[in-house]
């Protein structure tokens, strides 16, 4: 089996396979420590709102010949800068946005490493040769980005939504967080850990609001406002904030 795994033609399913479970257990080694390396990896990711889009319909609710400008007006769409929209409108596809992204990672993986594996296994078993990895290849990113569809649709059902069910990051503003790592300061970012009002933690970029402040690790701080994906603070000069922050 050994053999198996390590042999050229399945040396990028089995690659794809390792670092799968390499993902799991930082993942599960982070939760011992009670950091949520997935929510860590979100938070610094640039923020985006990919469209969930119908391809079979060929429209997310609106006509694609058509787009609306900044003034309001209805143009074709193919008179306007198309590449990121379809760039985006693919990473909606794919679910991106509504489930963290190493959850997609580890979806996508796995399909692919177990798809390889069973198509070079059955292929050798009917002909008694295997298919170079790079044919092979071919076929199992087929079925592991449908599958990374599919498995993120059926967790974005269950999981909180960040706009819903959950909170929206701009609901942040005015809560009190803790500095976890580094020290912040301008041009500087650190993370920082707040719960939201379920209880959920939740970790941020911060940086402070004020270019002479500076916090430690440890330090209690107030989000005030969002910069793109870094949230200003400045310092909890009111404890009260504090517990009412814990009691929520």
């Amino acid at each position: 089996m050994i053999a198996y795994l390590s042999a050229p033609a399945t040396a990028p399913f089995s690659v794809a396979l390792g670092v799968m479970v390499l993902i799991a257990l930082l993942e599960g080694v982070g939760l011992l420590f009670g950091l949520a390396i997935s929510g860590m990896v979100d938070a610094m990711l640039p923020d985006f709102d990919a469209p969930e889009v119908d391809f079979d319909s060929g429209a997310p609710g609106i006509d694609l010949d058509m787009a609306p400008v900044a003034d309001g007006d209805i143009v074709p769409r193919d008179s306007l800068e198309t590449g990121p929209g379809m760039f985006m409108q693919m990473l909606g596809w794919l679910c991106f946005g509504r489930v963290p992204v190493l959850v997609l990672l580890v979806i996508f993986l796995t399909s692919f490493g177990l798809s390889g594996i069973a198509l070079q296994s059955s292929v050798h078993g009917v002909f008694g040769f295997y298919l170079p990895a790079i044919l092979a290849v071919i076929p199992a990113l087929a079925v592991a980005f449908p599958s990374m569809r599919y498995f993120g649709l059926g967790l974005a059902r269950i999981m909180p939504k960040e706009e819903s069910e959950a909170v929206s990051q701009d609901q942040f503003i005015g809560k009190i967080a803790t500095i976890t790592q580094g020290v912040c300061k301008r041009g500087l970012p650190a993370e920082a850990k707040l719960r939201d009002r379920h209880g959920q933690s939740h970790y941020v970029r911060a940086e402070p609001d004020r270019d002479t402040d500076e916090f430690g690790a440890g330090s209690e701080v107030l989000i005030v406002r969002r910069a793109g994906s870094l949230f200003r603070v400045i310092a909890n000069e009111h404890p009260a904030l504090s517990r009412t922050d814990r009691k929520t």
